[in-house]
C-alpha cells in the first residue's frame, strides 16, 4: 500500500551538508523601481525573488557578458592567450571608438591591443571599440561573432537570449531576459574564476585615457566585485551585480531604472534585502536515513531510505515555519532490495515556492529470505497480520 508519513522539522535540522539547493520563485512582497529583476543564489542557480525575470528585453552593455564569455571559452581552450594581440580595424574605431560617441577605451586603428588589456577595457570602460576588436579577432567579422553568441547562448540554456552585435547597441534582435543574464553571470564566476577578478577592478587607464568602472555598487558595498552595467534610451538603467558575504554569494540583476542614482542604490538595497531575508536551512545529509521502511520477506525487517544528495532549501525564516515534509512510498517493501534501489520520493512543501520532490533509494542491499525463512514469514503473517 502507499503510504505518506509527514517528517517533523527536528528531524530537518539534523542534516550536516549542503550540494544540492532546490531553485524556486517565490512570491513575496518586496518590489523594486526596476522593471525587470532577478536575485539569484550564485552556488546553485536557485531563483530567489524576482519581477518580470523571464521577459525579454534590451539588455544594453550587460550583453557584453557574452562577448567575455566567448572570449574566456577561447582562453580556457587555449586557442587564445592572454599575451595575444588583436588588431583594431577601422570599422571597430568608427562603430566603437572616439567618433562613435559610445563608451570607448580609445584604441588606435591599425594598433594591436594585447588580449589582457581588451578584458579589462570591456569591463572597466565598456569599451565598444574593444568588443568589436574581440568579435573580428575570434570569428572575421561582428555578424559572424554575433551568431556564435546567440549559438553559445543556446548552448549554456540562455534560450531567451539572441544576439546582433558584440556590444550591446540597440537593436531588435539584441535581447535578454534577466534571468538569462542572471545565469551568464554565474557561468562566468564558476567557470572562469581565474579571469573574474578583473571584474573587481575600479579604474583603467589605456592609450593615456584614465577611466573608472562604471559599476557604481563597487563603491557604495565593499562586498560587491563584479559584474557589469548597461544603459540605453530603449533599456533604461540597469546592472549585473555580484556580492559575497562570507560563504554567501547573490547575483543580482536589475534593468529599466529611469537614473543611474536609482541604478546604484536599488543594487546595494534590493543586495541588502536578499543577504538579510534568505537563509539556506539543511533538510537532510546525502545518505542519512529520511524513514525505515518496513520490509517484506527480506533478511532484515527494514531498510533506510536514504536521499542520494545532500539536500538543502534557500527560504525566509516565515517559509521555513510553513514548510511540509513527508515521505512516500509503497509499504511493505518487496525483498530482493537492492542499495541505490528507488523506493520512494521525499516530498517537500514550502510556502510560495513549487512542491519539490526528491527520489528516495535504498540505504542499503537487503536480501530476499530463504524458502523456510519466507514460510515462517507467512504463518506469521497468517496468525498475527501484517
Amino acid at each position: 500500500m502507499k503510504r505518506m508519513k509527514p517528517i517533523l522539522h527536528r528531524m530537518a535540522l539534523a542534516a550536516i551538508a549542503l550540494v544540492a539547493i532546490l531553485a524556486a520563485r517565490p512570491a513575496l512582497a518586496f518590489d523594486t523601481t526596476a522593471q525587470y529583476a532577478v536575485l539569484m543564489d550564485a552556488a546553485t542557480g536557485a531563483v530567489l525573488w524576482e519581477k518580470d525575470g523571464d521577459v525579454r528585453m534590451h539588455p544594453a552593455s550587460m550583453s557584453k557578458l557574452m562577448t567575455l564569455s566567448m572570449l574566456f571559452d577561447a582562453l580556457k581552450s587555449g586557442t587564445v592567450k592572454l599575451t595575444d594581440e588583436f588588431p583594431v580595424s577601422e570599422h571597430a574605431w568608427r562603430a566603437g571608438g572616439t567618433t562613435s560617441g559610445s563608451s570607448t577605451m580609445f584604441a588606435q586603428v591599425g594598433s594591436r591591443i594585447p588580449v589582457e588589456v581588451l578584458i579589462q577595457g570591456i569591463i572597466v570602460q565598456s569599451a565598444n571599440d574593444g568588443c568589436i576588436t574581440v568579435a573580428e579577432a575570434l570569428k572575421g567579422s561582428e555578424p559572424e561573432f554575433a551568431a556564435a553568441m546567440t549559438e553559445r547562448a543556446k548552448e549554456l540554456g540562455l534560450t531567451d537570449s539572441t544576439f546582433a552585435n558584440s556590444t550591446g547597441w540597440p537593436d531588435p534582435n539584441q535581447m535578454m531576459t534577466a534571468h538569462d543574464l542572471a545565469r551568464l553571470a554565474r557561468h562566468i564566476i564558476y567557470d572562469f574564476p581565474e579571469y573574474y577578478h578583473y571584474f573587481s577592478e575600479k579604474e583603467f587607464t589605456w592609450n593615456g585615457i584614465h577611466q573608472e568602472n562604471r559599476n557604481p555598487a563597487l563603491y557604495l558595498d565593499p562586498t560587491v566585485d563584479g559584474l557589469k552595467t548597461g544603459h540605453t534610451e530603449a533599456s533604461g538603467f540597469g546592472l549585473v551585480v555580484s556580492a559575497k558575504r562570507g560563504d554567501e554569494r547573490l547575483i543580482l540583476v536589475l534593468n529599466g531604472m529611469p537614473t543611474n542614482k536609482a541604478r546604484a542604490e536599488e543594487s546595494v538595497r534590493v543586495l541588502d534585502w536578499g543577504f538579510r531575508s534568505f537563509k539556506k536551512y539543511q533538510i537532510f545529509a546525502k545518505g542519512a536515513a529520511v524513514e525505515n521502511a518496513p520490509v517484506w520477506q527480506g533478511t532484515y525487517s527494514q531498510v533506510p531510505l536514504v536521499a542520494g544528495n545532500d539536500v538543502s532549501l534557500i527560504m525566509t525564516p516565515d517559509q521555513r515555519k510553513g514548510m511540509k515534509v513527508s515521505v512516500n512510498y509503497s509499504s511493505p517493501v518487496k525483498a530482493p532490495i537492492a542499495a541505490g534501489q528507488q523506493l520512494g520520493t521525499l516530498r517537500i512543501e514550502v510556502p510560495d515556492k513549487p512542491v519539490q520532490e526528491i527520489p528516495l533509494l535504498a540505504g542499503a542491499n537487503v536480501d530476499r529470505l530463504g524458502i523456510f525463512g519466507r514460510a515462517m514469514n507467512a504463518l506469521k503473517h497468517m496468525i498475527f497480520g501484517a
